[in-house]
């Protein structure tokens, strides 16, 4: 018997939602899914089927779906206030979180601005790089150097910023112009793991700013992890080093941490503890909320914040905004969310759930005869496959990796690839038992969609 509520939804999906990176012919030929609700590290269908979310809802939920602590907070501050807005008031949540943040990078970055989402946070941090030149006499400064391969967003900025192919190329007459250096390259792939290099790129990134310093105003990287251009790891000392050449040559440092912030990586910035980072500003989200709210923030240095004080008719003041900048519910989320990444930090939880990931993803896929490579870093995974030794690669439009998904999802696993690479991004708080049940049915799923192939 057809589930009515299912019925329902999937008619009002199909006539008319439009969903964000997918095409509408193949969403519609693939079999579809109508969440419910959510537990745990588990999403519910509208048949009450259940799935892993193996991709923590697009890298963003930390804690779980309906953690228990976060649902509380969430419910304590809507019999408070719903939203207020941050035009000229504060409030308690916003106040609260913007010290909370701050303390987490020990009080380096003291000022701090809100936004919903993580692309407008990049954009604010270079807005606010671009102002500050012009308001310390420096006008001149307007150039930004970013890497390639970075995904920094979807708006008209943060796409110029970004380097992503065919995401944004039809979009590239409207650009401004970016200066770009290479991403780090692996130089080695034995038994699957891979080794990177970063002296090809730092050595490029020099060689701009030793030329263009004087009209620089920025330097932007996403650091340790390059996400949607492929998860592609730092080696040891990049974000150092690149912190330095923008000492050196005077320029303002971007770290975008929109994806590896919050405990991704096994820590809640990727500066933390390492005094040879010094960024002028920070850009979180995703992971800010445990995925429950849009909430994103740009974190600053007080010389920034400075610069931009004076008389209104002076007009230093910086003029943007977004209606739900600060939104109170979201706030007071963020801030259970910190308190409980801290313990799972603190505890030693999230570095063994690091660790098995790690093991377990290694065991089930080292050596596999279509597995090019293994990337692990923090609650991070990639597998890269590839047709095999010798043989011509998979055309992008037989969408391997996208069908092997596919398979996945039939073995109750919510899997969203890179092209052909599959990733495994779980909430921090997956059990060992449900890592077993990732990799195990992902090496089943690769298995039974590549016999396919050869047959």
């Amino acid at each position: 018997m057809k589930n009515p509520l299912t019925e329902e939804i999937a008619r009002l999906d199909a006539e008319h939602s439009w969903h964000p990176f997918t095409q509408m012919r193949e969403y519609m030929a693939f079999p579809r899914l109508q969440i419910a609700r959510g537990e745990g590290c588990r999403l519910f269908d509208t048949d009450g089927n259940a799935y892993l979310d193996a991709n923590a809802s697009i890298w963003t939920n930390t804690l779980g779906h309906r953690d228990p602590d976060l649902d509380a907070a969430l419910r304590e501050q809507l019999d408070a206030v719903a939203h207020s807005t941050m035009l000229g008031l504060s409030s308690v949540p916003s106040a609260r979180l913007a010290g909370a943040l701050s303390a987490l990078t020990g009080d380096r970055l003291p000022r701090v601005f809100f936004s919903d989402c993580g692309a407008a946070a990049v954009e604010v941090a270079v807005k606010l790089s671009f102002q500050y030149w012009q308001l310390v006499g420096e006008p001149q400064r307007r150039g930004v150097v970013a890497m390639s391969d970075a995904y920094h967003g979807d708006t008209f900025g943060a796409m110029a910023l970004g380097d992503c192919g065919a995401f944004h190329a039809r979009f590239k007459p409207w650009f401004f112009p970016v200066d770009r250096f290479p991403a780090p390259e692996c130089v080695e792939c034995r038994g699957n793991v891979s080794r990177a290099d970063a002296s090809r790129s730092l050595a490029a990134l020099e060689a701009i700013l030793k030329e263009k310093s004087a009209t620089t105003a920025c330097v932007l990287i996403e650091p340790e992890i390059q996400g949607s251009g492929g998860m592609k790891l730092q080696p040891p000392g990049f974000v150092e080093a690149v912190s330095a050449l923008c000492a050196k040559y005077g320029v303002h440092l971007i770290l975008d941490e929109i994806f590896v912030g919050f405990g991704r990586t096994g820590k809640f910035l990727i500066e933390e503890n390492r005094p040879g980072i010094d960024a002028d500003f920070v850009c979180v989200g995703k992971g800010l909320t445990a995925g429950y709210l849009p909430l994103a923030a740009t974190l600053t240095k007080e010389k920034i914040y400075e610069a931009f004080l004076g008389n209104f008719d002076e007009y230093k003041a910086f003029f943007h905004g977004h209606t739900f900048t600060g939104n109170p519910l979201a706030c007071a989320v963020a801030l259970k969310n910190i308190e409980k990444i801290r313990r799972l930090i603190a505890s030693g939880t999230l570095a063994e759930t690091i660790d098995c990931l790690g093991k377990r993803t290694e065991e089930a896929f080292r050596g596999h005869p279509h597995v090019r490579e293994i990337r692990q870093r923090g609650m991070v995974a990639a597998i890269d496959l590839f047709a095999g030794e010798g043989k011509p690669a998979w055309p992008v439009g037989a969408r391997v990796g996208m069908n092997i998904c596919m398979r996945a999802r039939e073995r109750g696993l919510l899997l969203r690839p890179l092209v052909d690479t599959l990733v495994f991004i779980p909430p921090l708080v997956i059990s060992r038992e449900e890592i077993d049940f990732l990799v195990e049915n992902t090496r089943a799923a690769v298995d039974d969609y590549l016999k396919t192939l050869k047959g």
